[in-house]
């Protein structure tokens, strides 16, 4: 069972940090704009704060701050798909090349 907790650790950690390299590259590729700066600069935060926050998780010492790191990731994950949402609705990014970048 403890194998199997630590598997799950490592593999959402690695998933979260490529979901935060993927949005950064995503960003890379965004036109040249200031729309595109300001949702840049959001989309990256957020998505790197899932990444860091959930690795502060797994190191939390109680039940309760564990939950709270854990809020906010969450919070930062639905952020995340909030300028996703966006930059798809406004047309920012092209479907086409989008899907490099934003998994399924």
């Amino acid at each position: 069972m403890e194998k199997d907790k630590a598997e799950f650790i490592k593999e959402l950690k690695n998933r979260t940090k490529d979901i935060a390299i993927r949005v950064i590259n995503l960003q890379t590729k965004m036109p040249d704009n200031q729309a595109s700066w300001v949702i840049g600069k959001q989309i990256i935060r957020s998505a790197t704060s899932v990444a860091a926050n959930y690795r502060a998780a797994t190191r939390a010492r109680s039940g309760k701050e564990f939950y709270s790191k854990l809020s906010i990731v969450i919070e930062e994950t639905d952020e995340t798909m909030f300028w996703l949402e966006i930059i798809n609705e406004a047309g920012i990014f092209p479907r086409i090349k989008r899907k490099n970048y934003i998994p399924n």
